[in-house]
């Protein structure tokens, strides 16, 4: 039987208070409560602070580059589509450096979990403002306040009708724990936006600022793409965690025939082709 001591215990380099260490708390126990053994999960990851995360975990990992998590993710799963394939970042790295590839996974409905530390800045490169920042915030790179309006990467992601597509927070890990549960169990690009405050360099969305907003979502059907639509939409004074939308779009392994490495190939076929050359 797997229990959360599997995925081990690290000494971590977050500040203290910072939301990574609550995410990692329910990645450990959502982890656990599938069964999942270390060895049948692959953490893949960008750079940045929330991308350190698969260095606190005692699995297979990857760190890749700059945003650049999804396309690696997508050929280890294509290689072996037994593998469980959990990528985690940040919002920057995701949204911004990463987001071409964001959008191009979703497209493809890839059987890929996608975890995203979303605390609304640039906290390893010491606090400018990120994709979602909002409009006007003040940030150490952007004195005058944020010039462009934020991205809303739920919202996006349900108008391309990724598979799965879920808003957490760090605040409340065990329903934390079932959004990553139910992403990694869905067959398809499952996202799980989580809000978390950075204490060193967002002095704006703080705990208490989540904590305040944050509502379970109550008596929605994340089937109802329209109504998933409008909920995506809503952040501000209430926001909305929890499922907010769900199709049975198959998967892109559907639609391919497997990996090389697992086909018998035929000996006479590749003597004739061979042969065709003498």
């Amino acid at each position: 039987m797997v229990g959360i001591e599997d995925y081990g215990e690290f000494e971590t380099a977050w500040c203290p208070g910072c939301g990574n260490h609550f995410i990692l708390k329910a990645l450990k126990q959502a982890l656990a409560g599938l069964g999942l053994a270390p060895h049948q999960v692959l953490m893949v990851s960008g750079i940045g602070q929330a991308a350190k995360t698969p260095l606190y975990l005692n699995c297979n990992m990857l760190t890749g580059l700059h945003g650049r998590a999804l396309p690696a993710a997508t050929g280890a799963k294509l290689a072996n589509p037994g593998l469980t394939v959990i990528v985690e970042s940040g919002d920057g790295c995701v949204y911004g450096e990463g987001g071409n590839h964001f959008l191009a996974a979703m497209r493809r409905n890839i059987d890929l979990t996608l975890l995203v530390h979303d605390n609304q800045i640039y906290g390893l490169t010491k606090g400018q403002a990120s994709p979602t920042t909002a409009q006007g915030q003040k940030t150490k790179a952007q004195p005058l306040g944020q010039p462009s309006e934020a991205f809303n990467p739920v919202a996006v992601a349900v108008a391309m009708r990724a598979g799965f597509v879920a808003r957490g927070f760090s605040g409340d890990p065990e329903h934390l724990a079932g959004l990553m549960a139910g992403a990694v169990r869905h067959p398809g690009l499952a996202l799980v936006d989580i809000l978390q405050p950075c204490v060193s360099f967002n002095k704006v969305n703080t705990f208490a600022w989540y904590k305040q907003r944050c509502k379970r979502v109550n008596g929605h059907d994340p089937g109802d793409w329209d109504a998933a639509m409008r909920l995506a939409r809503v952040f501000g004074d209430e926001i909305p965690v929890g499922l907010i939308y769900e199709n049975d779009r198959p998967p892109f392994q559907a639609g391919v025939s497997g990996p090389m490495a697992l086909r018998s190939p035929d000996i006479e076929a590749v003597r004739r082709v061979m042969d065709s050359f003498a």
